[in-house]
C-alpha cells in the first residue's frame, strides 16, 4: 500500500454488511480492510496513508462509542462513521459530539454512505498536512542556536534591535547578523510572520 493512497476501514460484526460495504467501496476505486471486531482492527498493521473508519455502533462487548472514545485516547485520529440498524437520535447525537463526522442507519444509502467517506477522507488528508507543516516549523525552531531562540523571542515580543542589544548585552551589529539567521532558518520574511509562526508553534507563552 502506497503512503498517498487513501484506505477505509470497516468494523462491523455482521459479514453481509461487511462484504456489501466494502463492495461498494472497491466498486468506486477505494481501498478497504475490514474487520469483525474492533480488536481485530487494533492488533492489524496500518500504513501511514489518509483514511475513515465506518463503524458498528453496536458490537458485542464495548460499544462503538466505547471504541471511539479508545481511539482518542490512543491518538488514532482517523474520522469516523457511524452506522447502525436503529435510528438511535440520543446516540447519534453523542457519536456527532464526541467526533464522528456522521451517523447512518442501516439499510445504508450508497451515495450518502460515498458522501461521508469521501468527506472522512479529506479531512484526515487535510490533518495530516496540518501536521506535517507543523513537524516542518519544528524542525526550524530545533536548528536555532541557544542564542537565536533568544533573539526570536525578543523580536516575536515587539523589541527593535537596539533595545535588544542592549538587553542582550551585544552590539546591534550582532543582534541583525542573529536575527538575519532567524529570519533564515524560519523562513519568515517579516517580523509579523514571525509571530504567526511561533503561535502555531505555542511559544509566544513561554521563553525560547
Amino acid at each position: 500500500m502506497k503512503e498517498n493512497v487513501p484506505l477505509v476501514y470497516i468494523v462491523d460484526d455482521d459479514a453481509s454488511v461487511r462484504e456489501g460495504v466494502a463492495d461498494l467501496l472497491r466498486s468506486v476505486g477505494l481501498q478497504v480492510e475490514a474487520f469483525a471486531s474492533p480488536q481485530e482492527f487494533i492488533e492489524s498493521k496500518r500504513p501511514d496513508a489518509p483514511g475513515c473508519l465506518i463503524l458498528d455502533i453496536r458490537l458485542p462487548g464495548p460499544s462503538g462509542l466505547e471504541f471511539q472514545r479508545t481511539l482518542a485516547s490512543s491518538d488514532v485520529q482517523l474520522p469516523i462513521i457511524f452506522i447502525s440498524a436503529h435510528g438511535d437520535i440520543p446516540m447519534s447525537v453523542r457519536a456527532i459530539k464526541s467526533g464522528a463526522i456522521e451517523f447512518l442507519t442501516k439499510p445504508l444509502h450508497e451515495q450518502q454512505l460515498l458522501d461521508a467517506v469521501y468527506a472522512g477522507i479529506e479531512r484526515d488528508r487535510a490533518r495530516r498536512q496540518e501536521a506535517g507543516g507543523l513537524a516542518e516549523l519544528h524542525l526550524r525552531f530545533e536548528s536555532l542556536t541557544p542564542r537565536e531562540r533568544e533573539i526570536l523571542s525578543l523580536v516575536v515580543s515587539g523589541q527593535a534591535n537596539k533595545q535588544i542589544a542592549a538587553h542582550l548585552g551585544l552590539s546591534e551589529m550582532t543582534v541583525k547578523v542573529h536575527r538575519g539567521n532567524v529570519m533564515h532558518k524560519m523562513q519568515a520574511k517579516s517580523a509579523i510572520e514571525l509571530v504567526r509562526i511561533t503561535d502555531k508553534l505555542g511559544l509566544s507563552t513561554r521563553k525560547a
